[in-house]
């Protein structure tokens, strides 16, 4: 006796869990390490191409031209959102254990923007164009996470 098509019991799909991460250290080099002097005293530095565009963070060439760069420019500490994404449940290894927004930030004085952190609290309060200001360790020790996070601006 066979069975009818439309009973026939159906096989679970096999699922697996997967994390993709790309674990990796980086020598800073001049260029970076520079930036990164600068954030242990609080300070936000780009560099100016030859076409006069200040890039943050700072690179060693001109990412257009491949000329060598070494005009340092001191910027802002508070920018405008460019793009983002809502991170709702963060991961162990995210810089916040509450949900926060990934997002490019062009800071004041910079034409290129640069991903980071902006604590926001709820995506509702995270908009293109949102202006927000750094937020920054008390013991800072040269590293990107001395800026804990960016936080909106009061209106």
């Amino acid at each position: 006796m066979s069975q009818s098509p439309n009973t026939s019991p159906q096989p679970e799909a096999l699922t697996a869990p997967h994390v993709l991460e790309y674990p990796y250290t980086r020598s800073t080099g001049e260029v970076i390490g520079r930036f990164f002097a600068a954030l242990k005293e609080r300070r936000i530095l780009g560099i100016r191409a030859r076409d006069g565009r200040v890039l943050v963070p700072p690179q060693e060439y001109d990412p257009d031209t491949a000329e060598g760069l070494d005009e340092w420019v001191e910027v802002g500490q508070s920018g405008t959102v460019t793009s983002w994404t809502w991170i709702e449940h963060p991961r162990p290894k995210h810089p916040l254990q509450r949900p926060f927004a990934f997002a490019l930030i062009r800071l004041d004085g910079a034409d290129t923007a640069m991903l980071h952190v902006v604590d926001a609290g709820d995506p509702s309060c995270m908009s293109t164009g949102l202006r927000v200001r750094s937020n920054w360790r008390d013991d800072p020790q040269g590293d990107i996470t001395d800026i804990i996070s960016f936080a909106p601006e009061a209106s």
